[in-house]
């Protein structure tokens, strides 16, 4: 059961609502049910979005889709290297 998908700049903003509560003195266990998300997804966007702006956050994730975009691309030339050496040494 998969739930909603926040962007980036939504979960920003719920970060920084949740600050403004917990500075009010209001548990993180009531900020979390006030924001609707669980425990665990608060601490790991507070652990991977804390103290980002939205222009940061977007950039952040470019950079992560680049980087898996890249690594593909190396584990193929990787495997074609690998099969034209194989075919080279005359072992198929």
């Amino acid at each position: 059961m998969s739930g909603k998908r926040y962007r980036p700049e939504e979960i920003i903003s719920k970060l920084r609502e949740a600050e403004v509560y917990l500075a009010e003195g209001v548990s993180v266990g009531e900020v979390i049910r006030r924001l609707g998300v669980t425990k665990i997804t608060y601490y790991r966007w507070r652990r991977e979005y804390g103290g980002l702006k939205v222009d940061q956050a977007k950039r952040l994730k470019d950079l992560e889709r680049e980087n898996a975009r890249l690594k593909r691309l190396l584990a193929d030339a990787e495997l074609d290297k690998a099969i034209l050496k194989e075919a080279a040494s005359g072992n198929f």
